[in-house]
């Protein structure tokens, strides 16, 4: 015992020394920029484009909690008087943080009935006889969820206790390449299950109201379906193939595994009445988000009515008091990044980021559409490697590609979409998407067991979007 708590703490103090030293790195770039920014620049310029270094740079070494650094980056912009108090608070009457927060809520919702378990038995049941069968089972289950239960932290939450049991149940340990194919199968299939689905994902929520911000243009979810299906498809066939040639599993045996599957789905019996509520609530909800084109409704409208009916006496099955516990850092961040991007305009400060970035040169390449799919890609794919948060890299980044490709004269709405589902594909670093997060927090697996296949998934997601642009997009004539 004194040995392990010898060796256990330096980890602690270096972990926690490791925050300071960012903080402070981070807070003297802050204040430097603050400082030598050109004069020329006018204060609310200067004082936004310091403040979103920051916290770009805070959520990106998570020196602080995200929530915290959320609310940090607007108490600078208010107390800086770098933009009024109705911006920095305007982030937080988005409809896209009540589709998070009805998200999170829906997730409680289903999680107080036995649906998800069952779905979950019978797939087991039916594939669970083998590595393969178990591994495609759960990775497809993932994109099922994703019709019914928007954020991939909040699916990969759920999934992570199902993978873990799996791993004991047949005796897999950590550094088993059964454990890694589960663990990092599980992270990519939350990943690439926002991809065709606008409201499985944050990162696609913002992108269309920068979308509407910008451009005054948008994408339904029919849209955002059909454009982005064939990538979906086949990043759904492509991905498990990676991941399961980096770690073929170990020769365990599942059968103990499929009977106790069985067992339990026997168990459960019939659908009681909670699950068919469940059920029909989602269909609903479902229904309503794939015909927005015809009843206008946002898509958070169904989202909340969703939540309402899921707690409404004798219609619903479950208490409100149980939907109402969710992650509250996860609203201050949307919140927080929609206001930096007001702030952003408001202050004229994307102006001068935009004069900083679109160059002549880089102009004339990017007016290339053959090119500017890549460039966009490419510069996604490396900005999310710096900038981790999928919400603040969307925020952040989008703009800049938006007047590029207005400068260029090509269609704003396809570089942000192209760019908004790149930055979903963090397969890389640990930090890079929140499912990646999550199975990390197992301690189950290491950093080092996501770069082979992250960079061979990178690869491959990158060669399947501009397959996809220049055949089905330009088929379809969302490209030229």
């Amino acid at each position: 015992m004194l040995f392990r708590k010898k060796t256990n703490q330096p980890r602690g103090r270096i972990h926690v020394n490791g925050k300071i030293i960012t903080f402070l790195i981070s807070t003297i770039i802050f204040i430097g920029l603050l400082i030598f920014l050109p004069a020329e620049i006018p204060w609310s310029a200067k004082a936004t484009i310091s403040i979103m270094v920051y916290g770009i740079l805070l959520w990106a070494f998570e020196s602080l909690p995200l929530g915290m650094t959320s609310v940090l980056t607007m108490v600078l912009l208010l107390f800086l008087h770098a933009v009024s108090i109705d911006v920095v608070l305007s982030g937080f009457g988005s409809p896209a943080v009540f589709l998070i927060v009805a998200g999170m809520m829906i997730a409680k919702g289903v999680n107080e009935t036995s649906l998800m378990d069952r779905i979950t038995y019978i797939l087991l049941a039916k594939w669970g006889a083998s590595a393969k069968g178990i591994f495609m089972g759960l990775f497809l289950l993932m994109q099922i969820q994703a019709f019914f239960i928007p954020a991939t932290a909040v699916r990969a939450s759920l999934m992570v206790p199902v993978v873990l049991s799996i791993l004991k149940s047949v005796g897999a340990k950590k550094g088993s390449n059964f454990s890694k194919l589960m663990l990092v199968g599980t992270a990519y299939a939350g990943n690439v299950s926002g991809t065709a689905i606008l409201t499985a994902a944050i990162g696609n929520i913002l992108t269309i109201e920068i979308l509407q911000l910008y451009t005054g243009r948008t994408l339904s979810y029919l849209d955002w379906l059909l454009y982005a299906f064939p990538i979906w498809t086949l990043l759904i066939i492509v991905i498990p193939y990676i991941v399961w040639k980096c770690y073929p599993p170990e020769n365990f045996s599942f059968e103990t595994l499929s009977n106790e599957m069985k067992q339990k789905k026997k168990e459960l019996g019939r659908i009681n009445g909670a699950e068919l509520k469940c059920m029909i609530i989602l269909l609903v909800t479902v229904i309503l988000w794939m015909t927005e084109p015809l009843h206008g409704y946002h898509p958070t409208v169904p989202a909340l009515m969703a939540v309402v009916l899921m707690a409404m006496p004798k219609i619903g099955f479950v208490e409100w008091r149980k939907l109402v516990g969710v992650n509250f850092d996860l609203v201050l961040l949307i919140g927080a990044t929609l206001s930096l991007g007001f702030a952003l305009i408001e202050s004229g400060a994307i102006e001068i980021l935009e004069v900083l970035i679109t160059s002549e040169q880089i102009v004339n390449i990017f007016a290339n559409p053959w090119l500017a799919i890549l460039i966009v890609i490419l510069i996604s794919q490396l900005y999310h490697l710096g900038v981790t948060n999928v919400s603040t890299a969307v925020v952040t980044l989008l703009p800049v590609l938006i007047s590029l490709s207005f400068q260029a004269n090509l269609d704003p709405v396809v570089i942000a979409f192209t760019s908004a589902l790149t930055i979903l594909f963090g397969y890389v670093l640990i930090v890079e998407t929140m499912p990646n997060v999550v199975v990390h927090g197992t301690g189950m697996i290491n950093q080092q067991d996501f770069y082979l296949p992250g960079l061979l998934s990178t690869l491959a997601s990158t060669l399947i979007t501009l397959l996809v642009a220049f055949t089905w997009w330009k088929w379809l004539g969302f490209w030229p």
